[in-house]
């Protein structure tokens, strides 16, 4: 099975002025591209050949695994964003409220973790199996789905994500992020 680069679901210049179409060029038209055709290089003749993306995920090592799980990552972080404004379902809604006490606290602590992620990696709200939201931090490819974690919304903080607009600026990145999160993705991601 060859894996293929996802279409994105709007327009490489629709995220600006918060992530330019230059960002969007070299991010999934390089990086992302980059990491499906290494990927499907990889897996010839191997075990993980005909294997979908979430198993290769869940059970390869090494090189497969890195590219398999930033494909997936990126996928999921290109979805996650809309130039659509949006607002979370009731029911994420209440459980944000829940667990964070308010968007305001949870949007805070969203990005404290992300900006003070050291390295590359990904930041994610999460839901685990006894139904609690949490944020995660995974370095470099690791992704929630390896540990039993169902995601729900994930922030891409790599440098390759934010350097060409925002330099060593990762605050003010997250910061234009925020306005871009697509609430509808994220709440179809609660499991039903």
């Amino acid at each position: 099975m060859q894996h293929t680069l996802m279409q994105l679901p709007y327009a490489q210049t629709a995220l600006e002025p918060h992530i330019s179409a230059e960002t969007v060029s070299y991010h999934y038209g390089k990086h992302h591209a980059g990491y499906v055709n290494k990927l499907n290089g990889l897996i010839t003749g191997t075990q993980y050949a005909d294997k979908t993306l979430v198993d290769t995920v869940k059970h390869a090592d090494g090189a497969i695994f890195n590219n398999a799980a930033q494909v997936f990552n990126h996928d999921f972080y290109w979805n996650c964003l809309s130039p659509n404004p949006s607002t979370p379902s009731s029911e994420l809604s209440s459980l944000i409220q829940r667990d964070f006490g308010s968007m305001q606290a949870f949007k805070e602590k969203m990005l404290t973790t992300a900006a003070g992620f050291f390295g590359s990696g990904w930041v994610w709200l999460v839901i685990t199996k006894d139904k609690k939201l949490a944020i995660e931090s995974t370095s470099n490819a690791d992704t929630p789905i390896r540990h039993n974690l169902t995601p729900l919304l994930t922030c891409d903080v790599w440098e390759h994500a934010y350097y060409i607009d925002y330099r060593n600026g990762r605050p003010d990145y997250l910061e234009n992020w925020w306005n871009l999160v697509n609430w509808e993705y994220v709440s179809h991601n609660l499991p039903k």
